[in-house]
């Protein structure tokens, strides 16, 4: 099977491949509300278009089939093979039974698609529906962030959404940024990056009343103001500016969040989930060969799903890569582990047996003894 892979793509790091959805990793830690969370997760192509619809969003509308459609090659996709057959596309099989995976592919061109990529997945074409979408070679700006009571917050990279979904980036890193209705902060000088990001939360301030309301009526939507709660991802490509996410729920987990900005200190880096955990260090390279006691700091580069049971025994958790709203810090966020990210240096710095305290609130890691 040929796949066509961007300069891009070949320069990031090949864990990106073996990443899973949220709805998964919320699987993995048998998380109280996974199915619900599921639910919403593979219902988001309709809540973007209701917002399309309602106050005009931008979004990468999906050419969608049933599946059994695509693979029987129906009267209808045929049509449309003929005409997109040699085009680049992402496509999402999303699940009409409950507890089947979301299943997505991204790079290839339609025609491969259907001939190689689509008969080696193990489902029942009848069970999804195939959403097919346009595909960038190369994207200039992605951004995730959360708008709640006390504001808009998160990060913009240069690159792939993937590099921010899941904690994994090369040479560039997330920018973080925060808007509280009233000043904005940004950690960069970038004057491009500044009127990107403005651009981006026009989009969901929705100052027509009678707009918000029929929001509420259709999406039980939130406001602050004139703004649009919930979280959100965008990706801005040869296509132009696309939301491609509107989560209510993770909205809803993050209702209260403010996160402080980075501290100066020997280790910091930024708290992507509360609290303050005394333990020993123990540096994790591959996860597989690893174990944890209960209550150890797990410290690694970045955490990947095959860290999930070291996560789970883990009495907090320190990162070199990865932003505040990265898959990875949700999860801890959920599991209720204090978790810093973005130290780059953790993993150089901290040594098996160490002693630290482990600040998830202001960011920062104390030694307090070495192990030797």
């Amino acid at each position: 099977m040929s796949r066509i892979i961007s300069a891009e793509a070949k320069a990031l790091p090949a864990a990106l491949a073996t990443q899973i959805s949220l709805s998964e990793w919320f699987e993995a830690i048998n998380h109280t509300q996974r199915e619900v969370f599921r639910q919403e997760d593979n219902d988001k192509t309709k809540r973007l278009a209701a917002l399309n619809e309602i106050i005009g969003l931008p979004i990468d509308k999906p050419t969608t089939f049933a599946a059994a459609d695509v693979a029987s090659k129906s009267a209808a996709f045929a049509a449309y093979l003929a005409e997109h057959g040699d085009e680049l596309c992402a496509l999402r099989l999303v699940p009409q039974l409950p507890h089947l995976p979301k299943l997505r592919m991204r790079g290839m061109i339609v025609r491969e698609v259907v001939a190689t990529w689509l008969p080696q997945q193990a489902i029942n074409p009848t069970n999804y529906l195939a959403n097919f979408f346009s595909h960038a070679e190369q994207t200039d700006w992605s951004t995730i962030y959360i708008i709640n009571q006390h504001g808009i917050f998160g990060e913009i990279i240069a690159g792939g959404l993937g590099q921010l979904s899941q904690g994994l980036y090369a040479d560039n890193e997330p920018k973080p940024f925060s808007f509280d209705f009233k000043q904005w902060r940004i950690d960069s000088q970038d004057k491009n990056i500044a009127a990107h990001l403005k651009k981006i939360v026009e989009h969901v301030r929705v100052p027509n009343a009678a707009l918000r309301e029929q929001l509420a009526a259709a999406l039980r939507a939130n406001f602050t103001g004139e703004y649009l709660h919930g979280y959100f991802e965008t990706v801005s490509n040869e296509f132009g500016l696309h939301f491609v996410d509107y989560n209510r729920m993770l909205g809803e987990f993050y209702a209260d969040f403010r996160p402080a900005a980075k501290v100066a200190a020997e280790l910091s880096g930024y708290g992507a989930s509360p609290g303050r955990v005394q333990g020993k260090v123990r540096v994790v390279t591959n996860p597989a060969a690893a174990s944890l006691q209960f209550g150890d700091i797990l410290v690694c580069d970045m955490t990947t799903p095959d860290f999930v049971p070291l996560m789970q025994r883990a009495g907090a958790i320190v990162t070199d890569r990865g932003g505040v709203l990265c898959h990875a810090a949700i999860v801890s966020r959920e599991l209720g582990k204090p978790c810093i990210v973005g130290t780059k240096v953790a993993t150089k710095v901290l040594q098996d047996g160490d002693e630290v305290e482990v600040d998830g609130d202001k960011g920062i890691v104390q030694i307090i003894k070495k192990s030797h």
